[in-house]
């Protein structure tokens, strides 16, 4: 499942490391990057290559909100779930977003398009209550502002299809 070429990138990446299990998260990034998310077959040759078992490279696949077990949408967004985003409203703000694409928190729209995610923090308290989409921050979100921030996203989105396609 995992390329020779992205093997060879973890054994050259676990040299530069004095313990090589001090790779795993890089390791674990590659691995995604490569496949698009991390199945139990991946993590288990992920395993093999720091010489611990499986179990244990899940347990960090499934610490990490960074790391998904099922493939996921094109665009990520990550609803900021820390004190200062849920004492300004993120809650309202992540179970609205929720019913608006019509999934679940960590689930994946029926198009592919999206998949949203609870994070502990996104480390932009001074924005809170915040998204994070793909890389832009975007925050603070004021009450009625969802349509349009998702309107925007959608405009960006069929862009983006636009020019590559």
């Amino acid at each position: 499942m995992i390329t020779d070429k992205t093997r060879t990138a973890i054994i050259t990446l676990q040299k530069s490391y004095p313990e090589k299990r001090s790779a795993l998260l890089p390791a674990l990034h590659m691995v995604q990057d490569e496949i698009g998310y991390l199945p139990l077959e991946a993590q288990s040759e992920v395993a093999e290559l720091f010489d611990i078992t499986t179990s244990e490279v899940h347990a960090v696949v499934t610490f990490y909100d960074m790391f998904f077990e099922a493939p996921k949408g094109k665009h990520l967004i990550h609803v900021c779930k820390n004190i200062s985003c849920m004492l300004r409203g993120a809650d309202g703000l992540l179970n609205t977003l929720c019913h608006k694409l019509k999934v679940s928190c960590g689930e994946t729209t029926e198009d592919g398009e999206f998949t949203i995610v609870g994070s502990e923090c996104l480390a932009a308290c001074d924005r809170a209550p915040m998204l994070l989409i793909d890389e832009e921050v975007i925050g603070p979100i004021q009450d009625g502002a969802l349509d349009q921030v998702l309107t925007e996203i959608l405009l960006k989105v069929r862009e983006g299809v636009n020019k590559n396609g």
